[in-house]
Parts: C-alpha cells; sequence; structure tokens
C-alpha cells in the first residue's frame, strides 16, 4: 500500500457539530472536509493525475458525498450514510491517494514522449 503523503490537517474549534463541505482548492492546495476540517498542502501535481476528467482526489471526494435519498420512505427506514462517521478513513485515503497521485505523475512525467 502506499504511505500517507504528509499533508498538513489543520482542525478549527467549533460551537456545532461540523457540517460536510468536500471541497477542492486547487490554487491553493487545501481540501475542506467539514465545517472544521481541512488538509493544507496538496502539491499541484496530485492535481495533475487525472481519472476521465477528474484528479483522483475529486472523485474520493464526490464519492464521498452525502446524498439524501429522494424517497422518503428509503430515508425513513434506512440507515443513511454520514460522513462523519467516515471521515478519519477518508482522510487517510486522501493521503494515500495524494502519493499515488504525486508518484505517478513523475513516472509518466520522466516517459519519454511518443
Amino acid at each position: 500500500t502506499a504511505k500517507p503523503f504528509k499533508l498538513k490537517r489543520v482542525d478549527a474549534q467549533t460551537n456545532s457539530a461540523p457540517r460536510p463541505k468536500l471541497r477542492a482548492d486547487k490554487t491553493n492546495g487545501t481540501i475542506e472536509l467539514d465545517t472544521e476540517t481541512v488538509l493544507q498542502g496538496v502539491p499541484s501535481s496530485a492535481w495533475e493525475y487525472k481519472l476521465g476528467n477528474r484528479s483522483a482526489l475529486e472523485w474520493i471526494l464526490d464519492q464521498y458525498k452525502e446524498k439524501k435519498p429522494s424517497d422518503a420512505t428509503i430515508a425513513e427506514k434506512f440507515n443513511t450514510y454520514r460522513f462523519a462517521d467516515y471521515k478519519e478513513t477518508v482522510i487517510d485515503l486522501l493521503k494515500r491517494v495524494c502519493t499515488v497521485s504525486v508518484k505517478t505523475v513523475e513516472i509518466t512525467n520522466r516517459m519519454p514522449p511518443d
């Protein structure tokens, strides 16, 4: 498995429960997870590794967003996904995918052009 990339985690204390955001800011190299936690120090090369039209990091953020079921019966009778339950797992995953993205871009940049 890939080693976690050394991203800086900044936790702000809030009086209310943290609300999920899961937003990437490529310009500043940050990932805002919720109203409480931000990961800083994402290298620009990590955003270059694309899966289709999005970076691998953006795919993770999209897949872990909370989505409300449109059917009220389903929402009422089944446990719905809460980001807060997986926050630490997502942070670890983002760090590891950041490592993979940076290393992959390094390798592809060393390859000779066709």
